[in-house]
């Protein structure tokens, strides 16, 4: 059966002045197959009907509750009904909006980290499972082209048997406190009420978990976490370094700061095999560096036929055209849309095959938080096996 109409959605935050709710949009409509009809874009209703007159949505699915959305949206038809939600609040509102919709039957994507606690990750984890929900977690650089590259290259033996990682993700933004002057990007971050138990390790710490896991295949063994406040009176840390040991004797390094004055958002990872070795940096992210010990170093570029299947589904233009951080988060959409779609159409499906985080992901990146955190504070190696509920 074919399925002869767009993917409908709601979202849930990204109201007036929201950065990310506004990239999850685009990302959302890049390639035609999704359209935005319903939210509920603040606690505000006032500022959740703004937003709902700005995006030209009916006034009927512009809602003053993300409650009384799931309730509403839950009842009408399935020929109207929205088919998933995305939810780009702060973190603390994750849990609730997400169980919420999955109890109402509604397929989720989240915006990471998934929750605050291991506890509400691990029943989120049971809610998906139990109510038979798609859901998705938006760990966006897991869509560039070359990382799926990457991917590919590790499972194909390419760098041999792997030994070093070293994962960076450095950001000066936070170097001065922002949060005094009620820069509502820093206000939240820093606030342990909204923000959780971590600033850094929570906002750009997970996606380097996320990511050496997606790229290796590799799990966590143990950690050993040095955490810092640098920035006077502020509450949770702004800069962690931490030994990483790995599965199979994997060692590593995993750095990530929001004070390291005059970086943006260079996100970059670096594997060492016993063959060879790759690199590939979230700035330039269309190209992809493989280093020998006994040849010149090789360049692959986005886009070209040499590339894998995978790595060429992501991309969308021709060679020599970038792409970049919208066009990652569209691939996330892109691949839940085809889920969606096909179990619309009837079709049974297996969530590994639509390569988007899920659930667990989650749930492993949120167990990944607390332990850094614990380990920061007591200063120990912490044990970091853990098998989320599937």
């Amino acid at each position: 059966m074919k399925l002869n109409r767009k993917i409908r959605y709601g979202m849930v935050g990204g109201g007036p002045g929201a950065f990310i709710g506004e990239v999850h949009r685009k990302a959302a409509a890049l390639d035609g197959k999704i359209e935005l009809i319903g939210g509920a874009f603040s606690s505000d209703p006032q500022k959740s009907a703004e937003m709902g007159k700005q995006l030209n949505l009916d006034n009927n699915r512009v809602y003053d509750s993300y409650q009384q959305m799931a309730q509403m949206e839950a009842e009408l038809p399935e020929e109207q009904r929205i088919d998933f939600v995305s939810v780009v609040t702060p973190n603390h509102l994750h849990f609730d909006v997400c169980k919420t919709f999955i109890e109402a039957g509604i397929n989720v994507v989240c915006d990471k980290p998934m929750t605050n606690t291991v506890e509400n990750a691990e029943e989120l984890c049971r809610l998906v499972k139990e109510h038979d929900v798609i859901f998705a977690l938006t760990h966006n650089y897991t869509g560039y082209p070359m990382v799926k590259e990457a991917r590919q290259m590790v499972q194909d033996g390419k760098l041999g048997k792997l030994r070093k990682i070293v994962v960076e993700y450095p950001q000066g933004w936070l170097s001065e406190p922002l949060e005094e002057e009620g820069a509502k990007q820093a206000v939240w971050r820093t606030d342990p009420a909204r923000a959780g138990v971590s600033s850094v390790v929570a906002d750009i710490g997970s996606h380097a978990e996320n990511l050496v896991e997606y790229i290796t295949g590799l799990r966590l063994k143990e950690l050993y976490a040095d955490i810092h406040t640098f920035v006077d009176d502020r509450a949770l840390e702004d800069d962690a370094n931490m030994l990483v040991h790995y599965q199979d004797g994997v060692r590593g390094i995993l750095y990530a700061s929001q004070i390291s004055i005059g970086e943006e958002n260079d996100f970059n990872i670096r594997i060492y095999g016993d063959k060879a070795a790759l690199e590939w940096h979230q700035e330039t992210p269309n190209t992809l560096n493989i280093k020998y010990p006994d040849k010149p170093e090789e360049i692959y570029k986005r886009g070209n036929p040499y590339l894998s299947e995978a790595a060429n589904k992501a991309s969308r233009i021709p060679p020599g055209h970038p792409e970049g951080f919208i066009e990652a988060f569209a691939n996330i959409y892109s691949n839940v849309s085809e889920a969606v779609a096909d179990r619309l159409r009837g079709e049974e499906i297996d969530i590994s095959s639509y390569d988007f985080p899920t659930v667990q992901d989650g749930a492993v990146g949120v167990h990944f938080i607390h332990k850094a955190i614990e380990s920061g504070k007591e200063r120990k190696w912490v044990d970091m096996q853990y098998a989320p509920p599937s």
